[in-house]
């Protein structure tokens, strides 16, 4: 005694369908993922400088370090920001007040041209030092094998 169900394979019509096709939003997913991969790496550099290379390994960082850039015309650059000689060590005191949740002062980076003298290099290192800031971590580009 089997019970007979309609049928609709001989109607030529479709019962609507209630699944989601996840197809097309996986892959403009993935096609956002690509694009955002690209593009983080171009946003980080704000003042062309010739970075050396080095064959050092990246750094881990907790929190957003403070950059600092030297260009090859010998002007210093905090986060962006243009700063003459006479108020780099104003500015880095201020940089220096600001503490981490770990309690200590941000990580600094600093970008330098490489054509740049090395006394511009060490007279910053040495505000830097001076202001307390000693997480200083000098960013070079990774060199070609």
């Amino acid at each position: 005694m089997a019970m007979h169900l309609p049928s609709n394979r001989g109607r030529g019509r479709r019962a609507p369908m209630a699944d989601i096709n996840v197809t097309p939003l996986v892959d403009v997913m993935l096609v956002l993922l690509i694009i955002f991969m690209v593009t983080a790496p171009l946003l980080t550099a704000g003042v062309p400088v010739d970075l050396p290379e080095s064959r050092a390994k990246a750094l881990d960082q907790e929190q957003k370090p403070v950059q600092i850039a030297i260009d090859d015309k010998g002007q210093v650059f905090v986060d962006n920001e243009p700063v003459n000689d006479e108020a780099l060590a104003g500015m880095l005191e201020q940089v220096a007040s600001r503490k981490g949740a770990d309690g200590k002062p941000p990580q600094i980076y600093l970008r330098a041209d490489q054509g740049l003298g090395y006394g511009k290099v060490m007279r910053v290192m040495g505000e830097l030092n001076r202001a307390g800031l000693n997480r200083v971590a000098l960013l070079t580009n990774a060199a070609s094998k």
